[in-house]
């Protein structure tokens, strides 16, 4: 599994950091889903090899526009650049209706279908991209979601032991049985394919958040996740000094119920444009939400930037840039 960030920042975009936008990759397809879609998002695809007619599937966060606002236009790009196969969108109620507005009142006219799927209504949906996905509702100014991405395919192997054991000659028969068929052989005996392959290898899980000021909705998910990708807009003493009002959660937060949970990959981003790089005298920098993240939090930690690409290999073991 693979995952590249398209935006990091939080609110408003800086000159190195756009606003949200994740692109996962598909272990067993060329497509790719899209979470969240920030304002200029359709510009950063651009500096990859990501393509919009590859793109299977955008699921929203939350409504709040450094979010969901690069949508309309990243829709008109994939019009405009020929695309006719159906495109799935997933996220609020509310967004099914700022894109009927956005199209009407600009006369906005897709070559392709657009299938919405409320939040509401994802439970027990077809996979999206080779990934079964489940929503978990976190806590935001608006409503806002984190969604749980678990690979489907896994590879079949057989066990020479078992169909040793099961009289199953080599040939066509192993073909089938590897396809995940069940085979009549000539004594009249049913080889089922399930008895005669290894133990599949467990399915690698990625859970992306939006927006959340409490980090513990997320505990259950994360203990079975193989990387958390999670917000730490602010440190603890800036979230303190701001107050409750954003709904936010500091490195700090974060880094706490990683921890608990065991999750052995945390991945933050979506930082205040107030956290730079090089920041002057005084000024905090996105090092100090980075330590204040490895003070608590002793799995692999990882703070995100524009481009970064990440693999999760079948060891579960994630390498970043």
């Amino acid at each position: 599994m693979e995952f590249q960030f398209l935006g990091t920042s939080s609110g408003t975009p800086s000159r190195a950091r756009n606003v949200s936008g994740l692109a996962l990759h598909s272990p067993a397809s060329k497509g790719w889903v899209l979470v969240d879609c920030g304002e200029g998002t359709q510009h950063q695809i651009l500096r990859t090899n990501l393509t919009l007619h590859g793109l299977q599937a955008v699921f929203i966060t939350h409504m709040h526009g450094d979010h969901c606002y690069g949508l309309p236009g990243l829709l008109a790009s994939a019009g405009m650049g020929n695309r006719t196969a159906p495109l799935t969108i997933v996220g609020p109620p509310p967004l099914w209706r700022f894109l009927q507005a956005v199209m009407e009142t600009s006369e906005l006219a897709l070559p392709f279908a657009l299938d919405f799927i409320a939040i509401d209504d994802l439970p027990g949906h077809a996979p999206f991209c080779d990934f079964d996905v489940r929503a978990t509702a976190l806590s935001h100014r608006l409503p806002s979601w984190a969604y749980t991405f678990t690979e489907r395919v896994l590879e079949r192997r057989l066990d020479p032991d078992r169909l040793r054991a099961a009289a199953v000659p080599r040939g066509e028969a192993w073909g089938r049985l590897q396809r995940g068929e069940d085979v009549a052989m000539d004594d009249g005996r049913l080889v089922r394919s399930d008895d005669v392959v290894q133990t599949p290898r467990r399915p690698r899980t990625i859970v992306v958040g939006g927006d959340n000021d409490r980090p513990e909705l997320l505990l259950e998910e994360a203990r079975r996740a193989d990387v958390l990708v999670h917000e730490a807009t602010y440190t603890e003493s800036v979230r303190l000094k701001v107050g409750p009002g954003p709904q936010h959660s500091s490195a700090l937060m974060v880094g706490r119920m990683a921890q608990e949970a065991g999750v052995p990959h945390l991945v933050l981003t979506h930082f205040s444009p107030r956290y730079q790089e090089r920041p002057a005298p005084g000024q905090a920098g996105i090092a100090d939400v980075e330590a204040e993240a490895r003070a608590v939090y002793d799995g692999r930690l990882f703070l995100a930037r524009d481009f970064d690409r990440y693999v999760l290999d079948k060891e579960h073991r994630l390498e970043g840039p």
